[in-house]
């Protein structure tokens, strides 16, 4: 069925579109949480084209108005969303030139093309900074873990297997690293989101006599000496998707942190291992085992990582074959963006409260620990010290821990004679190697877990964490 033409562009038509084509082209389902930054926009261009001379101040201050009048409803839930209007942008603009006629100048010197750049950026440096926010609470729980419990003793993994004795709180760290990372991602994006795009208009600029820099400077588009910075080419500015897939990417990334935590959580939490147990309020049952305690949240930690790599995917998939400047295509580039902000927020809460509520079990970490063939690397050590090459000292310690091995004896209750004929490095001091308090307080280094270095590295993240 023919309809009338579309009231902001439809010049040029005889008829509207049909409402499938409605249906299938609209946005404003979900381009609709961009009305802050919308409003915002509208304001500062509009002060803009008054700061020129375009409009007057009066035609201004009516739009200015009018925008926090149309806020005030979408806000309350008053306002009524047209998918015939097909965006956010429209929505309120003919909301607004209802009720403001001076409103039928706002959209002088701009397109919906840069006007959803600027919405956008603006998106993306608010989402920066309150998915940052709540990784840092996380980063907080994890320190607060470590203040707790970070002197007890457990065995560090590779592939899985016992491999060296670390503190808990050098183990968490790691984790502050990766999250910290993470942080530095996010604010490398929101400084990639800080520079204005209004003025860029579809593709071209416009012959009007606008200034760009007065935009940016009342939107926040400014450096650290309050500068406005504005984008530098019009076309690149209207089909530029990098700051959507850096986004996406730094998300994705998180995701994979978070998933390497969880995986982490989910096993000391196994009864197998029984380092930790996980809180009740973030953990759930069987409906058919009575005595199960499933860690949910982890599980779902490591399914959502999956979901934001799929959003950046789709972004990348998405804008590989586009040519400049702006197609409909890119229509499709906000809901993975939504999701990987929602997600993630979502769950660096979740891994927040889990790790806050994670009790540690002492005692378990004690007796995990106290293998001494956690130890046969100190042992190799102990043999280069007394002058014997790596190589062979590795050999001869493989020897030892074959002969423990074939006596079903621990490699410290080994008979002294007996470790002594293996190799002439081997002194009747050999078993010294097997105190834990020494094989830590000798890992002094840089970045090692000793007891020196974790106390330096509590005094850093205190101090990098606030």
């Amino acid at each position: 069925m023919a309809k009338k033409s579309q009231a902001t562009w439809g010049g040029r038509f005889s008829t509207g579109p049909a409402d499938l084509m409605l249906q299938f082209s609209e946005s404003v389902s979900f381009d609709r949480r961009l009305a802050p930054f919308d409003v915002a926009g509208s304001k500062a261009h509009s002060a803009m084209l008054a700061h020129v001379g375009i409009i007057t101040a009066k035609e201004r201050d009516a739009i200015h108005a009018g925008l926090d009048a149309v806020f005030a409803d979408i806000t309350t839930g008053k306002f009524t969303w047209s998918t015939q209007l097909e965006d956010v942008h429209m929505n309120i603009e003919q909301a607004l030139t209802k009720n403001v006629p001076a409103a039928a100048k706002l959209h002088t010197a701009r397109s919906r093309n840069d006007q959803v750049a600027t919405d956008m950026r603006l998106f993306f440096k608010h989402a920066c900074a309150v998915i940052s926010e709540k990784i840092l609470s996380a980063q907080k729980a994890l320190l607060a873990v470590a203040s707790r419990d970070g002197d007890v003793l457990i065995p560090g993994y590779t592939h899985l297997q016992r491999a060296q004795p670390v503190f808990l709180a050098h183990h968490l760290f790691a984790y502050l690293e990766m999250l910290e990372r993470d942080r530095d991602r996010f604010a490398v994006v929101a400084d990639h989101a800080n520079w204005c795009p209004l003025g860029s208009g579809a593709i071209a600029g416009t012959t009007l006599p606008i200034d760009r820099e007065f935009t940016a400077r009342q939107l926040g588009f400014v450096d650290a000496k309050g500068r406005p910075r504005v984008t530098q080419n019009s076309m690149d500015t209207v089909a530029d998707r990098d700051l959507y897939i850096e986004f996406a990417s730094a998300c994705a990334l998180f995701g994979v942190h978070m998933s390497r935590i969880a995986e982490d959580l989910i096993i000391w939490s196994s009864v197998e291992f029984k380092f930790i147990d996980l809180p009740d309020t973030f953990c759930t049952g069987s409906s058919l085992m009575p005595q199960k305690k499933n860690p949910d949240s982890c599980e779902l930690l490591r399914g959502k990582s999956a979901r934001l790599q799929g959003n950046l995917h789709t972004l990348l998939t998405l804008v590989k074959g586009l040519p400049l400047t702006y197609n409909r295509d890119l229509q499709e580039d906000k809901p993975p963006v939504f999701d990987s902000f929602d997600q993630t927020a979502l769950c660096a809460d979740v891994l927040a409260g889990t790790i806050a509520g994670m009790t540690v079990f002492r005692e378990r970490c004690a007796e995990a620990v106290a293998d001494p063939a956690l130890l046969a690397t100190d042992l190799a050590d102990y043999l280069v010290a007394r002058g014997v090459p790596f190589r062979e000292a590795h050999h001869a310690v493989g020897s030892v821990v074959k002969l423990a091995e074939s006596l079903k004896l621990p490699l410290d209750k080994l008979p002294a004679a007996e470790v002594m004929k293996i190799h002439s490095g081997y002194g009747d001091d050999w078993a010294v190697v097997f105190d834990l308090k020494r094989a830590m307080a000798m890992r002094k280094g840089t970045g090692m877990p000793g007891p020196s270095q974790v106390k330096r590295q509590f005094v850093r993240w205190r101090k990098l964490l606030g």
